[in-house]
Parts: structure tokens; sequence; C-alpha cells
């Protein structure tokens, strides 16, 4: 069975003593299974809500998500979250860390310990396995909450904003780093940013989002061949495919 996300006729509203609010949709997509997208939009558009109805963190007013063809209805092993902060627990080592839904799961320690092993090696911080997060960077620490989400072997990937809190090299960095881990493990991704040359640089198509409430205004990808390295952020198609996104934010501030 493949592991396609699929979304059908999804909103999301809530209530306010001024009235109903209209968050999101509705929205209609398919995440191709091995697939990366990224999701655009203004503040306030819904591209967060997005990733938490996908991630089965809140339900919506009307529509069916499925991942696989199985209803979404809650936090599931099958899905990994990646939010703006790594949420580590100070008084854990890294290791520990990244071992931490081990138990939900239901993995052996022998077992945990050695995935632990593995993701730590996939994300270039075997060497600090025995540190705790204040000793890491941000950056580290981010990497940390990468692997702590692919200890499950999650099917579907859901990053919101991961890099937004990082210094521009950081984020450059993990960016190229991201596409690595991808490379390798070809889960799929739902990825939310800001940044139009983030999405450009790592996704197969960027979906972009109107003002609230939220809709798919544009499903797009961009023309640039894989392996994408340093030297793609130079180069005209590039250029060409941000200069191209740009233009739905001209009057979005």
């Amino acid at each position: 069975m493949t592991q396609d996300l699929q979304l059908t006729g999804v909103r999301l509203s809530y209530r306010t003593r001024r009235g109903t609010i209209e968050a999101l949709g509705p929205i209609d997509l398919t995440l191709g299974e091995g697939e990366f997208v990224a999701v655009l939009g203004p503040s306030g558009c819904g591209k967060s809500t997005l990733a938490k109805l996908a991630a089965g963190l809140i339900e919506p007013t009307a529509g069916t998500l499925t991942l696989g063809g199985v209803g979404i209805a809650g936090p599931s092993r099958r899905t990994g979250v990646v939010f703006q902060k790594p949420n580590l627990l100070p008084w854990r080592t890294v290791a520990q860390n990244v071992m931490l839904p081990a138990a939900t799961l239901g993995l052996p320690a022998p077992a945990a310990r050695e995935r632990t092993g593995e993701l730590l090696a996939l994300v270039g911080l075997e060497r600090y396995a025995a540190n705790y997060p204040h000793e890491l960077s941000g950056g580290m620490q981010q990497r940390v909450g990468i692997a702590r989400m692919l200890l499950a072997d999650p099917a579907l990937l859901l990053m919101d904003e991961p890099f937004a809190a990082l210094d521009a090299l950081t984020r450059e960095a993990l960016t190229l780093e991201l596409q690595r881990i991808w490379s390798q493990q070809r889960k799929s991704v739902l990825f939310i940013t800001h940044s139009i040359a983030e999405a450009v640089f790592l996704a197969d198509r960027i979906l972009v989002l109107s003002p609230r409430p939220g809709r798919i205004v544009e499903d797009y990808r961009p023309p640039i061949a894989r392996p994408r390295t340093p030297d793609t952020l130079g180069q005209p198609d590039f250029n060409a495919a941000c200069h191209h996104l740009r233009r739905h934010f001209t009057h979005h501030v």
C-alpha cells in the first residue's frame, strides 16, 4: 500500500464572540509517497493549521484526511512532526532525547539504542550522544529534534518552519542537511516555510496559499534538477523560480 497523504474538501473554522472565522479551506491535496512538498503563504493564512490537521493534532470542521488510505483521527506513529523549537528535555542527554518516543512505540531498549545511534550518525551528531541540550548550538538541537522524529520510522514528516528561529548561515547549512537526509530516507515531507528560497531549494512541489481562509492558489513545480547545491542558489533557473513565486506576495507584507 502506498503512503499518499490525501486531503479532500478540508476546512477549518472557529467561533469567536464576533462570529465564525473561516481559517482554512477548502483544501484538496494529494502528497505522493516520497514527495517533498513545501507550503508558502502570507502570515495568518493557515500554513501551520494545515500541518496540525495532517498530524491529527486538530480536527477539520469539514472534509477528510487520509494517510495510506487510512483516516487521520489523531496523532500517529505513521507521522513525525518537527516545530520551530526542538523542545528537548534539558535534563536528558542527546541520546536520551532521541529515545524518548521508544516507550510509547513499545521498542525494546536495545533496539531503541541501536536505532538512536544510527539516527545520530545520520544527522552528524554521533559524537554528541552524551551531551546535554544546553551544550549544543541551536542548529544542533534542531538536528536532535529531526533524529527524534525519525525514531518511529514515520511515513510522513510534517515540518512547521523548523529553521525559522536560526541565523541565516545555520539555516542554509540545515537546509542542505535536510536535503541530504531526505535523499537517503525518501520520506514524504510537508514543509511549512515563509522563505521562498528555502521552498524552491528543497521542494518537488510548492503550494501557495491565499490570505485567510487559506486556499491553494498555485501548485508549482520548480524546474531545478537534483541534487541541489550551494551553487544552485545563484543559477538563473533558481532565481526565476523565486521571482515567479514572489509575485504572489507583492501586496502581502
